[in-house]
């Protein structure tokens, strides 16, 4: 099994997911118009659109033709074996229904892993013509200029975005949570994408963020963008992030969101 370690091969890895998701973007972008719902995945508010197929297609084969040997899991096709090492984690169009409902909110999310650890992303927003990109300790880039996350606010003047999940009844809990959450902060945000929500708190659009249920292909590319711009990114009592709940903030007030969300039960369906 072939390992990548240096920060060189780190950045080969990014180049190519960001030349893969600038051509999936567009590719998407193009098909936005008269776009129709395909199917339903776990919910029938949880759709899947013809061009989310399609996109997964064109970016799996382009991974593949630059480095045959790699494994690559997807939101819509599910995984491909390989031998290298290497795993892609794709989330072809990440705010499906924005996209289905002509939103500019939705994005193109591609991350590199080695053993687990996300090591090189690229986060293509065609709508607001933005290339998030990262390497794992070679720092996050916006149109190719360094990024650095604002600096904290206390949490009363934190301006908060979280997301809602598909199922009723895990909405009915995530709206009881952002009952107890709206007195303590400054405000709230519904964007309804988490690459385009996770990739604004590192330009300032936010302060901090939440979510119940998103999957890896959801936090793998936005997040290493975060962490690399000076966020952390975590779950539920200073764990790892999983389905079970994604905190991103700057260290002090991940802590105060961490410590305000999780005994209201966020990470839980009630």
């Amino acid at each position: 099994m072939t390992t990548i370690q240096s920060t060189h091969d780190r950045e080969k890895l990014r180049d190519l997911a960001v030349e893969v998701a600038a051509e999936a973007g567009a590719f998407a972008a193009k098909g936005q118009e008269g776009i129709t719902v395909l199917d339903t995945k776990s919910s029938p508010t949880d759709v899947v659109t013809e061009m989310d197929r399609a996109t997964e297609r064109l970016i799996r084969d382009r991974l593949l033709a630059a480095r045959p040997d790699d494994a690559v899991l997807g939101e819509e096709d599910g995984g491909v074996e390989g031998t290298s090492g290497v795993r892609w984690v794709v989330d072809p169009i990440d705010g499906t229904v924005n996209y289905l409902y002509g939103s500019p909110d939705w994005g193109v999310a591609i991350a590199a892993e080695i053993d687990g650890v996300v090591v090189a992303s690229a986060v293509c927003l065609p709508s607001h013509h933005r290339m998030f990109e990262a390497v794992l300790g070679g720092g996050a880039r916006l149109e190719g200029r360094t990024l650095r996350a604002p600096d904290t606010v206390p949490l009363d003047r934190a301006l908060v975005a979280t997301g809602f999940g598909y199922f009723p009844e895990r909405r009915l809990q995530q709206a009881k949570v952002l009952t107890g959450v709206i007195e303590h902060i400054r405000d709230i945000r519904r964007g309804g994408s988490a690459a385009v929500d996770i990739t604004g708190l590192a330009t300032g659009r936010y302060n901090a963020y939440y979510e119940r249920g998103l999957h890896l292909w959801d936090w793998a590319a936005p997040g290493l963008v975060a962490s690399e711009a000076g966020l952390r990114v975590g779950g539920a009592r200073g764990g790892p992030p999983t389905n079970d709940l994604v905190i991103v903030a700057r260290p002090g007030l991940y802590e105060e969101l961490d410590g305000l969300v999780t005994p209201l039960g966020a990470d839980t369906d009630g």
